[in-house]
């Protein structure tokens, strides 16, 4: 039996249908299964965050704690004995160079003085008398000369009676503060007993001791400036730094002058130096991004071009409020802030801007 055209023609369309709906499920199937692939591959790379960070030109400053000090102390003591007759000068102001801290009794320093002074006189008419005599032929050279010398001994005998009466006096070295006293008027010194301590605050010394990874950094001459703990910042030089490091500490000692013409910083207070050191490239990168590698070395990681991280190490030149500036980074790098402890060198990672 032939089947009609009619019935042939909607055999036809429903088995086209058919066959449309058939392969296009087959091709959404594998779609599908491709887009999941995809998506699973992508969702197994770790997440990290991560900013861009410039390279600047940066001036190197080393780090110390220090402390101020006097840049000459001295124990000002008696060339001669004696009891104290005066005390001048309260411990605690400032003196000029020469002003007399203790003044010792006089006793028979001026007598002796008068005496001196009356031989020399009597000498001097002596030598005088007998060259006059010599000229005449009634005194033989030998009798001119031998006045000459006891004319010479009394002008030394003067001059020694002169600088004992003079030491009564024990007078400031140098400007500056007479700091603590040490002999009150009664007080009996023999020669070489302190009257006092005498300390130099202007210019003032700030000094402190460099680590040998940064003693080689800093010059004689280099700016510097010392934060104390007041809150007021001293503004000077580097005048030494030692070349023999300590034995028990390694680090090497150096010295700072600085301005103190108002005498309103004291000797002793901590000071946080800053030493210029040079400049040079540097990036500033906050303190949780440094991280230790697997053979201990302090630093970076950074995503690079090709999405994989990268560790760089770095050394920290400067500490500030805003994060640490380091060395051993080139150009601008892509460094990783959040999820850094948690990926290895050579990993792709999935990078999401840090907040």
């Amino acid at each position: 039996m032939r089947l009609k055209s009619q019935y042939v023609f909607v055999i036809v369309v429903v088995g086209v249908v058919t066959l449309y709906f058939v392969v296009r499920s087959i091709f959404s199937a594998g779609h599908h299964e491709v887009a999941q692939a995809k998506t699973s591959t992508s969702a197994a790379l770790p997440s990290v965050q991560a900013k861009f960070v410039s390279q600047v030109q940066r001036q190197y400053d080393v780090v110390i704690r220090g402390r101020t000090q006097a840049t000459r102390t001295v124990v000002v003591r008696s060339e001669t004995a004696g009891t104290v007759a005066a005390a001048p000068v309260l411990q605690g102001t400032f003196v000029k160079q020469g002003e007399v801290l203790c003044r010792l009794a006089v006793d028979a320093r001026q007598a002796a003085l008068d005496q001196a002074r009356a031989m020399q006189k009597s000498n001097l008419l002596a030598k005088q008398q007998n060259e006059e005599l010599a000229t005449k032929g009634f005194r033989a050279p030998a009798q001119v000369l031998l006045s000459q010398a006891n004319l010479d001994a009394s002008n030394a005998a003067v001059r020694q009676a002169e600088i004992a009466l003079a030491q009564v006096n024990i007078k400031a070295p140098f400007a500056g503060v007479f700091d603590h006293r040490d002999a009150e008027v009664g007080t009996y010194l023999a020669i070489g007993q302190p009257c006092g301590s005498m300390i130099e605050i202007d210019p003032l010394l700030v000094v402190g001791d460099v680590p040998e990874t940064q003693a080689a950094s800093i010059h004689v001459g280099a700016s510097a400036s010392a934060r104390l703990v007041s809150g007021q910042i001293l503004h000077g030089r580097i005048r030494y730094v030692s070349h023999d490091a300590d034995p028990q500490t390694r680090t090497y000692h150096l010295e700072m002058t600085a301005p103190n013409s108002h005498l309103d910083v004291r000797s002793g207070l901590s000071a946080e130096m800053h030493v210029g050191a040079g400049s040079g490239p540097a990036h500033l990168v906050p303190v949780s991004t440094l991280v230790l590698d697997s053979a201990g070395r302090q630093g970076v990681r950074y995503v690079q071009a090709d999405g994989r991280v990268a560790f760089a190490p770095v050394t920290v030149v400067e500490e500030t409020h805003e994060g640490v500036w380091v060395t051993g980074l080139s150009g601008s790098v892509e460094l990783i802030t959040v999820g850094q402890s948690y990926v290895a060198d050579g990993q792709k990672v999935r990078v999401a801007l840090a907040r």
